[in-house]
């Protein structure tokens, strides 16, 4: 295994010859992917968290459903907003500086995010402006990690094993899903425990002075990043040369035109620009999904959970839990499967017509264990498609170029998210929450369901074909 202390390495991309990932690379991969799962489990525990204290500390009375609803979208928009709004920056940042000291200083930055977000739960000073200004900061530095990592591993992995690797990196999604709700639920639930006396000793008297564990879960959280940030520190993870460098090795255009290069590359590519409408339409449907499964479970499944002997905190696990497991089992057939070799667009496509119908069912359902079901089909799919998607464009966008591309390709296709976000909340609040969910899953069904049929998608593998729509693009431009 190749690992070296702070690597400011930079490999040249010959045009006249592939590129050869260093040896080792997919091991050092494995390393990576392993810390980072951590570092994922912990964001998910943050997550779940903040939800829980904003359902039962917050708002706990069932006359604050529309506060409630509010809070909840406020959050998802805290979360989704620098994400989509920040990705072109970061972008163009991952294509000009080291990409591994990148996500070393955002890890270590977002450990500090949720230091701050402990302190001021523990001294019950922790305001919904508070939190959604923390989320907004903790989703930004999120964005410069997330396009640091997504073209870092494409460095180090061999190209025909990038779908495997996708495919593991989707499996930390689903596992996260697994574990994260019931490492956060049995967190929240030590202090009352505590006081109960079964955690005895002078531990047990400090957890019980504690009025829920939501720091406990958000404090894993903060070491989750600081062990992330450290391992990086211990890899040799290269970074692409640029082509245009100055004499004083620095790009020739600015950052601003580092943006427009990555969205012109889509742009005189349709076949790309639909993949990316069929993934915007897609992050528009299920958005609400995330957003309001909390109401859904708290008032349209209650009935049948109560019956059940559940808790509202149990039952929101249980749904959040069977996603997760189903993401993982997802995550696990693609990366021993390694995924479709050629025609991965129906890869995409037909799990993503689907999980419309699944959210059909989701949406009308008044069943805890039919409703988890269908999470479990979400979790199951999302590897899959996820994994599809990642291979074709890290195969169609040279390597140099990928973190300009990609989070251009990132700003489309989620800039659907914090819209949905914002009508998920008002529509959640004045609508039964499983009627609006359905609604979309038609929706996203549908247009699906006509992408099987369109030909400028179909042709989105074909690189020779894509080449030759850019180079006329750019001569009309010209």
């Amino acid at each position: 295994m190749t690992m070296r202390a702070a690597s400011t390495c930079r490999c040249t991309l010959d045009k006249g010859a592939p590129y050869q990932p260093p040896a080792n690379g997919f091991r050092t991969f494995i390393i990576v992917w392993a810390t980072q799962s951590v570092s994922v489990l912990g964001s998910q525990l943050t997550f779940f968290a903040t939800t829980i204290w904003l359902t039962q500390v917050l708002y706990p009375r069932p006359e604050q459903k529309p506060q409630l609803a509010f809070a909840l979208s406020a959050i998802g928009l805290a979360w989704a907003l620098p994400a989509v709004l920040g990705a072109p920056l970061a972008g163009a940042w991952a294509d000009r500086h080291d990409r591994k000291r990148t996500m070393m200083a955002m890890d270590f930055a977002n450990s500090l995010v949720s230091l701050v977000m402990v302190t001021l739960l523990l001294t019950n000073l922790m305001q919904l402006w508070m939190l959604l200004i923390l989320m907004l900061l903790y989703s930004l530095l999120g964005a410069f990690h997330s396009s640091a990592f997504d073209t870092s591993y494409v460095m180090i992995v061999p190209e025909h094993q990038l779908p495997r690797a996708n495919g593991m990196m989707q499996t930390i999604w689903g596992l996260s899903f697994v574990l994260a709700p019931a490492i956060a639920a049995t967190l929240i639930s030590v202090p009352a425990l505590a006081r109960q006396g079964f955690v005895p000793g002078a531990a047990g008297a400090a957890l019980s002075r504690l009025t829920d564990g939501t720091p406990l879960a958000i404090g894993l959280d903060a070491i989750t990043f600081f062990i992330a940030a450290i391992t990086l520190i211990f890899l040799h993870i290269p970074s692409p040369r640029r082509t245009d460098l100055g004499t004083d090795g620095k790009p020739k255009q600015s950052i601003w035109a580092d943006v427009r290069e990555g969205a012109l590359y889509i742009w005189r590519r349709p076949p790309l620009l639909w993949l990316l409408a069929t993934f915007t339409v897609a992050n528009f449907a299920g958005t609400p999904v995330q957003v309001l499964t909390p109401l859904l479970v708290k008032f349209n499944l209650v009935a049948d959970w109560s019956r059940r002997g559940f808790s509202f905190e149990t039952a929101l696990a249980l749904v959040g839990s069977v996603l997760g497991t189903g993401g993982v089992i997802g995550g696990l057939i693609i990366s021993a499967w390694g995924g479709l070799k050629a025609r991965r667009v129906y890869g995409v496509v037909v799990p993503l017509l689907i999980s419309g119908l699944a959210q059909i069912i989701y949406g009308f359902s008044s069943l805890l264990y039919l409703s988890a079901a269908m999470m479990f089909v979400f979790g199951v799919l999302s590897p899959t498609l996820n994994a599809h998607s990642q291979s074709i464009w890290q195969t169609q966008t040279p390597r140099e170029l990928q973190g300009r591309v990609f989070a251009v390709r990132r700003l489309i296709a989620w800039v659907m998210i914090p819209i949905s976000t914002v009508m998920a909340g008002w529509a959640g609040g004045v609508f039964n929450p499983g009627l609006v969910i359905a609604v979309l899953g038609a929706f996203l069904a549908l247009f699906c369901a006509a992408q099987l049929f369109n030909p400028a998608l179909l042709h989105v593998e074909d690189r020779d074909h894509l080449d030759q729509m850019a180079a006329r693009a750019a001569g009309q431009v010209v």
